[in-house]
């Protein structure tokens, strides 16, 4: 499970660099998506298994507080995403990516560091 959490960190930190260099690869990819069920869908499962991952090994990492509170933000991230609706997630969803433009970067620069924090705290 700790190889799946350091996988998850590199694949933030590539889309937190990608969203600093083009904001419109990712950006774009989501608002054409955004009436997709599976967009919701997976918005509600990766966070709750990701969760999940983070309390269960967080005695295995560096910081086991901190993932630990990581994994239980995640997963009343989850809950909140599946509780709020299809409906409301996709105008969630539109008017975050309406506030791409001022804080995209900001947003994948902090990505970039949360993918580079998992994999500190696990290698």
């Amino acid at each position: 499970m700790t190889l799946l959490i350091i996988i998850f960190g590199a694949l933030t930190l590539l889309a937190g660099i990608v969203i600093v260099i083009n904001p419109e690869v990712i950006f774009g990819f989501l608002r054409n998506n955004l009436d997709k069920l599976v967009l919701h869908i997976l918005a509600v499962v990766i966070r709750l298994v990701l969760g999940a991952f983070l309390i269960y090994q967080s005695g295995a990492s560096k910081y086991p507080f901190v993932i630990e509170i990581i994994g239980w933000l995640s997963i009343v991230a989850a809950v909140f995403f599946a509780v709020i609706g299809r409906n409301n997630f996709s105008k969630l969803m539109a008017w975050a990516l309406s506030r791409v433009k001022t804080l995209g970067r900001v947003g994948g620069v902090i990505a970039s560091a949360f993918g580079a924090f998992l994999i500190h705290a696990f290698v």
